[in-house]
């Protein structure tokens, strides 16, 4: 059985492997059998492989999913470019094993069905021109809906400090900053209210 710890961090956030930008998910590591059967909720579909128990969640989504939005950085944990969604929260796809995703929903930046925050997120990209070469940019998304949907009253200093887990070479990050800062301008006016309502409902 699965247990996570959520710890908490005094460090900058990019020094997390982590749950959340400033904290760590702590899970028993599979490594009593070479190879195991897992069963993952990838953006929203059931997948069922035969895994490598060393094999890292990124790389799994990349090789045995096919889905390659997922980027492979400096694989320390450091870059942020593997950034995924497990459970909604944000993790390090090169540091959790994809073994410890078994019976776990994973969200990657190519579902099928992007929420209204992510449409909203991904649209204030283009519209702010917060990426150029695009390699961080799908980490990047992820922990900016993250931030969104965490917080709401977030300042221009707070999502600044938010997305500095994930390295950026091109833009800046002052366009990403205003991008997200767009949406959540956006949230503020009851833009995404009814997805809130839904969200509650099914809950």
């Amino acid at each position: 059985r699965h247990q996570k710890a959520i710890r908490r961090h005094a460090d900058a956030p990019r020094a997390a492997a982590a749950c959340r930008l400033n904290g760590i998910i702590t899970m028993p590591t599979p490594t009593d059998t070479p190879q195991r059967r897992i069963t993952v909720q990838v953006n929203g579909s059931t997948t069922v492989r035969d895994v490598p128990c060393r094999t890292h969640l990124v790389d799994f989504l990349r090789e045995h999913c096919g889905l390659t939005g997922s980027h492979l950085g400096c694989e320390h944990g450091v870059c942020g470019a593997c950034t995924v969604l497990l459970d909604g929260e944000p993790v390090r796809g090169c540091l959790v094993l994809a073994a410890q995703a078994d019976g776990h929903r994973v969200d990657t930046v190519e579902t099928a069905t992007p929420s209204a925050r992510l449409k909203a997120l991904q649209d204030a990209f283009v519209e702010h021109n917060a990426l150029q070469c695009g390699y961080c940019t799908p980490g990047m998304l992820l922990t900016a809906l993250d931030i969104v949907q965490r917080l709401p009253a977030a300042t221009r200093a707070q999502v600044r400090d938010g997305i500095s887990g994930n390295y950026c070479r091109c833009t800046g990050y002052q366009a990403i900053v205003d991008a997200v800062c767009a949406v959540l301008e956006q949230q503020r006016a009851g833009r995404f209210a009814d997805e809130a309502e839904a969200a509650e409902a099914a809950a």
